[in-house]
């Protein structure tokens, strides 16, 4: 496995970072909490110290079940990294969607990040943790409710306290960070990112260059399309966020299985997945720090983790990227 600092602190995380969105099961069909505790402990072994999770996912899940994989890990040997800014039992702040838990109850999310707000939901995730401090808080999405300053004063109050180890931030534009930058030190944006989602590279990502913040990337196999195993006309169910995704239409998943295929040699030739070899050309690319990759099971979580067992060298992340964009010049 390899290593990173996180912006200038000497917070180090793994690059491939356990993502646990999947499996607190909220939006993604369900979850089996022993399958992701068996998942969390597969990945430490082979060196992924790193678990990013958020209450929003599942409702608490999430959190509890990281709480329930580091029970009988080192503490210090593991870095969280979690959410805060969404609540669901709260209506405040920025109306963000309708949807359902995991019983199929409706639920209205709000993106909130009020002072009061981040203390509560800073002692809410500890308790569901298990743990004393976090090692990176972040907010999960921008508030246009909440003055950028009052959300950052609260978090460094809890920085202050030992509670928290450093601040980040999820989905924030240039001018967001700006602004935050004005109240505390930010290590981190975590953003979408993939093969085929590669806007911030215009702004975003040369920003976390000049300011020593790194990029931590979600949704590097863009929901599992780039792992080749999707097929036209795949179904999914309707709480699987998948099922209205525009990019799961038969003919954009045909474009991207093509385009998996004439780079599956090279995969091939690293003894590798087709998964693996994405990851490995996402964490090539510059001011890229580290992939959040989800797994359901210890087989998915032990794949992701052995990403890091190969090299790519200059020309074979030129020759995937060259074929890449060739697939995004045809017409969609």
């Amino acid at each position: 496995m390899e290593y990173i600092k996180l912006g200038n602190t000497d917070i180090e995380v793994s690059r491939i970072t356990f993502g646990s969105w999947a499996a607190g099961g909220w939006m993604w069909g369900g979850t089996e909490q022993n399958d992701a505790v068996g998942a969390i402990h597969a990945s430490y072994d082979l060196g992924v110290t790193s678990i990013d999770t958020a209450p929003i996912y599942g409702q608490g899940l999430s959190e509890e079940i990281v709480g329930e994989a580091i029970k009988s890990l080192p503490r210090d040997k593991v870095q969280i990294l979690t959410k805060f800014g969404m609540r669901w039992d709260l209506a405040k702040g920025d109306f963000a969607m309708k949807t359902k838990n995991n019983d199929g109850q409706d639920l209205d999310v709000y993106k909130y990040a009020g002072r009061d707000s981040i203390i509560k939901e800073c002692e809410d995730s500890l308790r569901r943790l298990g743990t004393d401090y976090i090692d990176l808080y972040q907010q999960h999405w921008p508030d246009v409710t909440t003055p950028i300053d009052e959300t950052m004063e609260a978090a460094a109050r809890l920085l202050e306290q030992g509670k928290i180890r450093a601040i980040g931030v999820s989905n924030y534009s240039v001018a967001q960070m700006e602004e935050a930058l004005k109240t505390v030190e930010l290590v981190s944006n975590q953003v979408p990112y993939s093969m085929l989602r590669r806007d911030i590279e215009k702004d975003v990502l040369p920003f976390c260059q000049r300011h020593d913040m790194s990029i931590l990337a979600y949704s590097p196999m863009q929901l599992g399309l780039l792992t080749g195993k999707m097929k036209p006309g795949q179904h999914f169910d309707a709480s699987d966020l998948r099922s209205t995704n525009r990019l799961f239409k038969p003919e954009n998943v045909t474009r991207v299985n093509e385009f998996l295929e004439k780079i599956r040699p090279l995969a091939e030739s690293k003894n590798a997945t087709l998964g693996q070899l994405v990851l490995r050309w996402t964490l090539a690319q510059p001011g890229l720090s580290v992939a959040l990759v989800g797994a359901r099971n210890a087989e998915q979580a032990i794949q992701n983790a052995r990403t890091t067992d190969f090299e790519l060298v200059t020309h074979e992340v030129d020759f995937i990227t060259e074929r890449l964009e060739q697939m995004q010049q045809q017409p969609a």
